[in-house]
Protein backbone atom coordinates (compact mmCIF):
# COMPACT_ATOMS: atom_id res chain seq x y z
CA UNK A 1 0.00 0.00 0.00
CA UNK A 2 1.33 3.10 -1.28
CA UNK A 3 1.16 5.70 2.15
CA UNK A 4 0.87 8.94 0.19
CA UNK A 5 -1.98 7.85 -1.67
CA UNK A 6 -5.23 9.15 0.31
CA UNK A 7 -7.75 6.51 0.49
CA UNK A 8 -10.51 5.76 -1.88
CA UNK A 9 -13.71 4.70 -1.89
CA UNK A 10 -16.11 2.57 -3.82
CA UNK A 11 -19.72 2.64 -3.55
CA UNK A 12 -22.09 -0.39 -5.16
CA UNK A 13 -25.50 0.26 -5.50
CA UNK A 14 -27.29 -3.20 -5.76
CA UNK A 15 -30.56 -4.77 -5.95
CA UNK A 16 -31.46 -7.82 -6.50
CA UNK A 17 -27.83 -8.73 -8.18
CA UNK A 18 -27.37 -12.67 -6.79
CA UNK A 19 -26.30 -13.42 -10.25
CA UNK A 20 -23.13 -11.67 -10.89
CA UNK A 21 -22.37 -9.77 -7.79
CA UNK A 22 -19.62 -12.78 -5.96
CA UNK A 23 -17.54 -12.36 -9.38
CA UNK A 24 -18.14 -8.59 -9.23
CA UNK A 25 -17.10 -8.35 -5.31
CA UNK A 26 -13.68 -9.94 -6.09
CA UNK A 27 -13.08 -8.18 -8.71
CA UNK A 28 -12.76 -5.31 -6.62
CA UNK A 29 -11.32 -6.97 -3.67
CA UNK A 30 -8.52 -8.30 -5.65
CA UNK A 31 -7.44 -4.96 -6.68
CA UNK A 32 -4.02 -4.28 -6.27
CA UNK A 33 -4.68 -1.12 -4.70
CA UNK A 34 -5.71 -1.82 -1.65
CA UNK A 35 -6.28 1.64 0.35
CA UNK A 36 -9.68 1.92 -0.23
CA UNK A 37 -13.36 1.43 1.94
CA UNK A 38 -16.04 -0.62 -0.33
CA UNK A 39 -19.57 0.94 0.66
CA UNK A 40 -22.45 -1.58 -0.71
CA UNK A 41 -26.23 -0.10 -0.39
CA UNK A 42 -28.67 -3.21 -0.99
CA UNK A 43 -31.85 -1.29 -2.11
CA UNK A 44 -34.51 -3.61 -0.80
CA UNK A 45 -33.36 -6.98 -2.56
CA UNK A 46 -35.66 -9.88 -2.33
CA UNK A 47 -32.82 -12.05 -3.40
CA UNK A 48 -29.66 -13.34 -1.98
CA UNK A 49 -27.75 -9.90 -2.22
CA UNK A 50 -28.35 -9.25 1.73
CA UNK A 51 -26.42 -13.24 2.30
CA UNK A 52 -24.06 -12.26 -0.28
CA UNK A 53 -23.09 -9.33 1.36
CA UNK A 54 -23.06 -10.05 4.70
CA UNK A 55 -20.79 -12.90 4.28
CA UNK A 56 -18.47 -10.65 2.52
CA UNK A 57 -18.30 -7.88 4.86
CA UNK A 58 -17.08 -10.56 7.35
CA UNK A 59 -14.29 -11.39 5.98
CA UNK A 60 -13.26 -8.48 4.50
CA UNK A 61 -13.57 -5.57 6.96
CA UNK A 62 -12.74 -2.95 4.05
CA UNK A 63 -16.77 -3.39 3.52
CA UNK A 64 -19.33 -1.41 4.73
CA UNK A 65 -22.37 -3.17 4.09
CA UNK A 66 -26.16 -0.89 4.30
CA UNK A 67 -29.91 -1.93 3.23
CA UNK A 68 -32.91 -0.49 2.92
CA UNK A 69 -35.96 -2.35 3.61
CA UNK A 70 -37.66 -0.20 0.67
CA UNK A 71 -36.71 0.06 -3.33
CA UNK A 72 -35.72 3.72 -3.74
CA UNK A 73 -34.49 3.62 -6.80
CA UNK A 74 -31.65 3.36 -8.74
CA UNK A 75 -31.08 7.57 -8.26
CA UNK A 76 -31.27 7.44 -4.73
CA UNK A 77 -29.25 4.10 -3.64
CA UNK A 78 -25.83 5.77 -6.14
CA UNK A 79 -26.44 9.06 -4.50
CA UNK A 80 -26.39 7.39 -1.12
CA UNK A 81 -23.09 5.70 -1.68
CA UNK A 82 -21.32 8.34 -1.99
CA UNK A 83 -23.02 10.36 0.77
CA UNK A 84 -21.99 7.60 2.90
CA UNK A 85 -18.34 7.84 1.83
CA UNK A 86 -15.52 9.36 2.65
CA UNK A 87 -12.38 8.90 0.38
CA UNK A 88 -10.52 11.51 -1.21
CA UNK A 89 -11.60 9.74 -4.71
CA UNK A 90 -14.72 7.71 -5.38
CA UNK A 91 -15.55 5.09 -7.47
CA UNK A 92 -19.06 3.62 -8.46
CA UNK A 93 -18.88 0.20 -9.24
CA UNK A 94 -22.43 -2.31 -10.73
CA UNK A 95 -22.55 -5.36 -9.10
CA UNK A 96 -22.02 -6.75 -12.38
CA UNK A 97 -19.41 -5.81 -14.29
CA UNK A 98 -15.43 -6.12 -13.78
CA UNK A 99 -12.16 -4.33 -13.58
CA UNK A 100 -8.41 -5.81 -14.39
CA UNK A 101 -6.84 -5.84 -11.00
CA UNK A 102 -4.58 -2.76 -12.03
CA UNK A 103 -7.44 -0.97 -13.10
CA UNK A 104 -8.09 1.79 -9.63
CA UNK A 105 -4.19 1.50 -8.96
CA UNK A 106 -3.42 3.26 -12.50
CA UNK A 107 -6.64 5.10 -12.11
CA UNK A 108 -5.78 6.55 -8.72
CA UNK A 109 -2.13 7.37 -10.11
CA UNK A 110 -3.23 9.77 -12.75
CA UNK A 111 -5.18 11.62 -10.13
CA UNK A 112 -2.76 12.02 -7.92
CA UNK A 113 -0.27 13.71 -10.52
CA UNK A 114 -2.81 15.59 -12.50
CA UNK A 115 -4.48 18.32 -10.12
CA UNK A 116 -6.32 19.31 -12.91
CA UNK A 117 -8.06 16.13 -13.28
CA UNK A 118 -11.42 15.65 -12.43
CA UNK A 119 -11.83 12.07 -13.68
CA UNK A 120 -9.81 8.91 -14.83
CA UNK A 121 -10.86 5.97 -16.61
CA UNK A 122 -10.06 2.73 -18.49
CA UNK A 123 -11.37 1.75 -22.14
CA UNK A 124 -14.07 -0.64 -21.69
CA UNK A 125 -14.21 -4.54 -23.60
CA UNK A 126 -18.02 -5.88 -23.45
CA UNK A 127 -18.84 -9.28 -21.89
CA UNK A 128 -21.71 -11.41 -22.13
CA UNK A 129 -23.50 -13.16 -19.18
CA UNK A 130 -20.71 -15.95 -19.34
CA UNK A 131 -17.93 -13.48 -19.49
CA UNK A 132 -17.34 -13.97 -22.67
CA UNK A 133 -15.77 -11.49 -24.94
CA UNK A 134 -18.02 -9.40 -27.06
CA UNK A 135 -16.45 -6.21 -28.25
CA UNK A 136 -13.42 -3.28 -27.42
CA UNK A 137 -15.05 0.14 -27.51
CA UNK A 138 -13.50 3.32 -26.78
CA UNK A 139 -15.17 6.37 -25.32
CA UNK A 140 -13.05 8.99 -27.03
CA UNK A 141 -14.01 11.32 -23.69
CA UNK A 142 -10.17 12.44 -23.15
CA UNK A 143 -11.39 16.51 -22.28
CA UNK A 144 -8.06 17.84 -21.57
CA UNK A 145 -8.89 21.65 -22.80
CA UNK A 146 -8.31 24.46 -20.15
CA UNK A 147 -11.06 26.40 -20.68
CA UNK A 148 -14.44 24.95 -19.58
CA UNK A 149 -16.80 25.70 -22.05
CA UNK A 150 -14.17 23.85 -24.77
CA UNK A 151 -14.41 21.13 -22.63
CA UNK A 152 -18.41 20.96 -22.30
CA UNK A 153 -18.17 21.04 -26.05
CA UNK A 154 -16.20 18.46 -26.17
CA UNK A 155 -18.05 15.86 -24.16
CA UNK A 156 -21.47 17.61 -25.49
CA UNK A 157 -20.76 16.31 -29.71
CA UNK A 158 -19.06 13.18 -28.05
CA UNK A 159 -22.65 12.50 -25.86
CA UNK A 160 -25.09 13.53 -28.79
CA UNK A 161 -23.74 10.43 -30.94
CA UNK A 162 -21.38 7.89 -28.91
CA UNK A 163 -21.41 8.11 -24.95
CA UNK A 164 -22.41 5.07 -23.80
CA UNK A 165 -22.12 5.91 -19.91
CA UNK A 166 -18.77 3.56 -19.61
CA UNK A 167 -16.62 6.76 -17.89
CA UNK A 168 -19.22 6.79 -14.97
CA UNK A 169 -17.47 3.97 -13.24
CA UNK A 170 -13.56 5.41 -13.35
CA UNK A 171 -12.19 7.20 -10.56
CA UNK A 172 -13.54 10.75 -9.51
CA UNK A 173 -12.31 13.88 -7.55
CA UNK A 174 -14.50 13.47 -4.44
CA UNK A 175 -14.29 17.29 -4.56
CA UNK A 176 -15.39 17.62 -7.83
CA UNK A 177 -18.50 15.06 -7.27
CA UNK A 178 -19.80 17.13 -4.24
CA UNK A 179 -20.00 20.02 -6.56
CA UNK A 180 -22.35 18.48 -8.70
CA UNK A 181 -26.33 17.73 -8.12
CA UNK A 182 -24.81 13.87 -8.50
CA UNK A 183 -27.52 11.40 -9.88
CA UNK A 184 -31.23 12.68 -10.83
CA UNK A 185 -34.32 10.99 -10.35
CA UNK A 186 -34.60 11.19 -14.24
CA UNK A 187 -33.33 9.26 -17.40
CA UNK A 188 -29.78 10.93 -18.68
CA UNK A 189 -29.27 12.34 -15.15
CA UNK A 190 -25.77 10.60 -15.55
CA UNK A 191 -25.30 12.55 -18.84
CA UNK A 192 -25.82 15.71 -17.17
CA UNK A 193 -23.91 15.18 -14.42
CA UNK A 194 -20.84 14.35 -16.72
CA UNK A 195 -21.43 17.72 -18.01
CA UNK A 196 -21.02 19.32 -14.61
CA UNK A 197 -17.77 17.64 -14.09
CA UNK A 198 -16.43 18.55 -17.67
CA UNK A 199 -17.29 22.25 -16.44
CA UNK A 200 -15.25 21.21 -13.14
CA UNK A 201 -12.16 19.49 -15.09
CA UNK A 202 -10.63 17.22 -17.33
CA UNK A 203 -11.42 14.05 -17.84
CA UNK A 204 -8.51 11.24 -18.70
CA UNK A 205 -8.98 8.24 -20.71
CA UNK A 206 -6.70 5.05 -20.15
CA UNK A 207 -5.71 3.77 -23.47
CA UNK A 208 -5.52 0.09 -22.11
CA UNK A 209 -9.02 -2.03 -21.65
CA UNK A 210 -9.24 -2.53 -17.86
CA UNK A 211 -13.23 -2.51 -17.30
CA UNK A 212 -15.33 -5.18 -18.61
CA UNK A 213 -19.01 -4.07 -18.65
CA UNK A 214 -21.37 -7.03 -19.12
CA UNK A 215 -24.00 -7.36 -21.35
CA UNK A 216 -27.16 -8.83 -19.83
CA UNK A 217 -31.46 -9.21 -20.02
CA UNK A 218 -31.35 -7.68 -16.56
CA UNK A 219 -29.68 -4.44 -17.23
CA UNK A 220 -31.36 -1.36 -17.03
CA UNK A 221 -32.28 -0.08 -20.57
CA UNK A 222 -32.68 -3.57 -21.23
CA UNK A 223 -34.85 -5.02 -18.61
CA UNK A 224 -37.00 -1.40 -18.41
CA UNK A 225 -37.01 -0.22 -23.02
CA UNK A 226 -39.77 2.22 -22.40
CA UNK A 227 -38.87 5.83 -21.43
CA UNK A 228 -41.18 5.01 -18.71
CA UNK A 229 -40.03 2.33 -17.48
CA UNK A 230 -36.48 2.99 -17.50
CA UNK A 231 -37.96 6.38 -15.06
CA UNK A 232 -39.48 4.51 -12.93
CA UNK A 233 -36.15 2.52 -12.39
CA UNK A 234 -34.53 5.84 -11.47
CA UNK A 235 -37.05 6.74 -8.47
CA UNK A 236 -40.59 4.75 -8.25
CA UNK A 237 -42.17 7.67 -7.64
CA UNK A 238 -42.14 8.37 -11.58
CA UNK A 239 -44.58 5.69 -12.00
CA UNK A 240 -47.85 7.58 -13.97
CA UNK A 241 -46.10 10.60 -14.53
CA UNK A 242 -45.47 12.07 -18.30
CA UNK A 243 -41.64 11.81 -19.43
CA UNK A 244 -40.27 13.78 -22.19
CA UNK A 245 -36.37 12.73 -22.10
CA UNK A 246 -34.99 14.61 -24.10
CA UNK A 247 -36.65 18.26 -23.59
CA UNK A 248 -35.58 17.18 -19.81
CA UNK A 249 -32.02 16.71 -20.58
CA UNK A 250 -32.32 20.18 -22.49
CA UNK A 251 -33.51 21.70 -19.35
CA UNK A 252 -31.23 20.02 -17.00
CA UNK A 253 -28.17 21.10 -19.17
CA UNK A 254 -30.01 24.87 -18.81
CA UNK A 255 -29.14 23.93 -14.79
CA UNK A 256 -26.18 23.02 -14.79
CA UNK A 257 -25.04 25.75 -16.80
CA UNK A 258 -26.07 28.37 -14.44
CA UNK A 259 -25.41 26.54 -11.34
CA UNK A 260 -21.49 26.08 -12.00
CA UNK A 261 -19.28 28.69 -10.89
CA UNK A 262 -17.94 29.92 -14.46
CA UNK A 263 -17.54 33.67 -15.79
CA UNK A 264 -20.21 35.30 -17.63
CA UNK A 265 -18.64 34.42 -20.74
CA UNK A 266 -17.93 30.96 -19.85
CA UNK A 267 -21.64 30.71 -19.58
CA UNK A 268 -22.77 32.18 -22.69
CA UNK A 269 -20.51 30.05 -24.67
CA UNK A 270 -21.66 26.91 -22.85
CA UNK A 271 -25.04 28.19 -23.99
CA UNK A 272 -24.43 28.96 -27.60
CA UNK A 273 -23.04 24.83 -27.43
CA UNK A 274 -26.96 24.51 -26.85
CA UNK A 275 -27.54 25.32 -30.64
CA UNK A 276 -26.14 22.09 -31.74
CA UNK A 277 -28.22 20.15 -29.35
CA UNK A 278 -31.30 21.79 -30.77
CA UNK A 279 -29.80 20.99 -33.98
CA UNK A 280 -29.50 17.19 -33.32
CA UNK A 281 -32.17 16.53 -31.61
CA UNK A 282 -35.08 18.49 -32.98
CA UNK A 283 -36.79 15.81 -34.51
CA UNK A 284 -37.05 13.89 -31.02
CA UNK A 285 -38.16 17.29 -29.42
CA UNK A 286 -40.41 17.13 -32.06
CA UNK A 287 -41.92 13.69 -31.41
CA UNK A 288 -42.07 14.62 -27.27
CA UNK A 289 -43.92 17.42 -27.85
CA UNK A 290 -46.72 15.42 -29.94
CA UNK A 291 -46.49 12.92 -26.87
CA UNK A 292 -46.63 15.77 -24.60
CA UNK A 293 -49.93 16.86 -26.43
CA UNK A 294 -52.07 13.54 -26.85
CA UNK A 295 -51.14 12.81 -23.07
CA UNK A 296 -52.88 16.44 -22.22
CA UNK A 297 -56.04 15.94 -24.44
CA UNK A 298 -56.21 11.81 -22.76
CA UNK A 299 -56.14 13.12 -19.19
CA UNK A 300 -58.83 15.92 -20.43
CA UNK A 301 -60.77 13.54 -22.14
CA UNK A 302 -60.96 11.22 -19.09
CA UNK A 303 -61.64 14.32 -16.35
CA UNK A 304 -64.20 14.96 -18.53
CA UNK A 305 -66.14 11.76 -18.40
CA UNK A 306 -68.44 12.03 -15.16
CA UNK A 307 -69.97 9.02 -13.13
CA UNK A 308 -73.43 7.77 -13.60
CA UNK A 309 -75.64 9.31 -11.16
CA UNK A 310 -79.12 7.40 -9.71
CA UNK A 311 -80.39 4.30 -8.29
CA UNK A 312 -78.41 1.08 -9.92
Amino acid sequence: MTPEISCLSIGLPVYNGEQFLEESLNSLLNQTFEDFELIISDNGSTDRTQEICRAYAAKDQRIRYHRSEQNHGAAWNYNRVFELSIGKYFKWACHDDLCAHEYIEQCVEILESNPSVVLCYANTTFIDEQGKFLENYSEDLHLDAAKPHERYRQYHRRFLYKYKCNPQFGVLRSSALAMTRLMGKYEGSDIILFAELALLGEFYEIPEYLFFRRQHPQMSRQANPTDEELAVWYDPANKGKLQLPIWRLLFEHLLAIGRTQLSWSEKIFCYLQLRTFLRWKRRELGKELTKAAQWILRVESLGSVKPLRGKM
